[in-house]
């Protein structure tokens, strides 16, 4: 039996040459009441091939599938540097002075990040309104950030990475999982993997004086095989675990960021649901239907559910339209409950649409 019911400190720059190419790139978005800023995710790549990097290439490359002709603009940085370091002063610093000048976010600026560009992003949110003052340059207006598998609280990868690659510790399994995350030819520890360890991600800006929202979009689907889940705390996406991408306020081994729904969308009691959140964190979609490199994507479609719903964003109110689903009876008898369009619509393009 289916039953379906709606619901209804200034930093200044030393290299600005990978940076001023960026000034260069134009975008054709389509309308929106505010500005859509990309800022990516690890570049494996990057980590090795360091010297054949072409970062603003990579930038456009990693957001083709979906969002780059969607988007306003784009951060860009390598993964081969430090976040607090050369990411922040060559790469950041510069773009943030051209989107001031150009007054883009006058009316306001959306952040859409994926994997560590949320991380990026917490750093820019904590910082940019000191820094652009100091310049005699107007702050971003940052309404919210919407977070798509996010790695704001690290990747234990990142620490089995660092660890192996340094040589504290090998083992088959190790090895496995790394070639599959990070590839084969990957030698040294370098950049950013160490912004991602857990400890060190979580003392990377963790309270911002802003009080942005930070919508996050958490996939719990598998990849690799398998080989990189055994190293994550908790249900994960193959790359971030779900203490990280709900935004957790502490690392754990958590199954669900509700307490009341799973990532499946099934209706249910979670006991081992993230209770605590970091400032401003709001974990609005869940599924396993998507693993970490699919969410911000155009080809994966799959049902969504949600952990929190209506969100207020500058008062806009941003909400899914849902739907609850019977399967079963008697004993048998199960609830879910999906966005409405999520088997018809890729997470990403559900995403886009509810933003102002």
């Amino acid at each position: 039996m289916n039953n379906t019911k709606r619901t209804h400190t200034l930093i200044k720059p030393s290299h600005l040459i990978g940076a001023g190419l960026a000034m260069l790139m134009s975008f054709s978005a389509a309308s929106k009441d505010y500005k859509i800023i990309l800022i990516h995710g690890l570049q494996t790549s990057q980590i090795t091939n360091k010297s054949g990097s072409d970062v603003i290439n990579d930038g456009e490359t990693y957001w083709q599938s979906y969002w780059n002709n969607r988007a306003d603009e784009r951060i860009d940085w390598p993964a081969y540097e430090r976040i607090e370091g050369k990411i922040a002063t060559d790469w950041v610093w510069p773009k943030l002075k051209q989107i001031s000048r150009s007054n883009l976010c006058s009316d306001g600026c959306v952040f859409v990040t994926h994997s560590t560009g949320d991380l990026v992003a917490r750093h820019i949110i904590d910082n940019q309104e000191n820094w652009l003052e100091n310049a005699g340059l107007q702050p971003l207006n940052i309404v919210a950030t919407f977070d798509l598998a996010g790695a704001g609280g690290g990747s234990e990868l990142a620490d089995v990475a660092v660890s192996a690659l340094t040589g504290a510790s090998w083992n088959f399994a190790v090895d496995a999982a790394l070639k599959w995350w990070l590839g084969s030819d990957v030698t040294e520890a370098v950049g950013v993997l160490h912004d991602l360890k857990v400890n060190n991600a979580r003392k990377i800006s963790p309270f911002p004086d802003a009080r942005t929202p930070r919508l996050r979009f958490v996939a719990d689907g598998n990849a690799y095989l398998g080989l990189t889940g055994g190293f994550l705390k908790g249900n994960d996406d193959s790359v971030v675990a779900s203490h990280s991408s709900c935004g957790a306020s502490s690392a754990g081994s958590f199954g669900s960021c509700s307490s009341s729904i799973d990532t499946d969308g099934h209706l249910k009691s979670q006991g081992d649901a993230v209770s605590s959140f970091m400032p401003n964190h709001y974990p609005m979609m869940m599924s396993d239907s998507y693993s970490h490199n699919e969410i911000h994507n155009a080809q994966r479609k799959g049902n969504v559910t949600i952990a929190m719903n209506n969100v207020n964003v500058e008062g806009n109110n941003v909400g899914f339209n849902t739907f609850d689903k019977t399967t079963g009876s008697w004993f048998w008898k199960k609830q879910y409950r999906y966005i409405k369009d999520s088997n018809n619509l890729s997470a990403s393009a559900l995403i886009y649409n509810v933003i102002p």
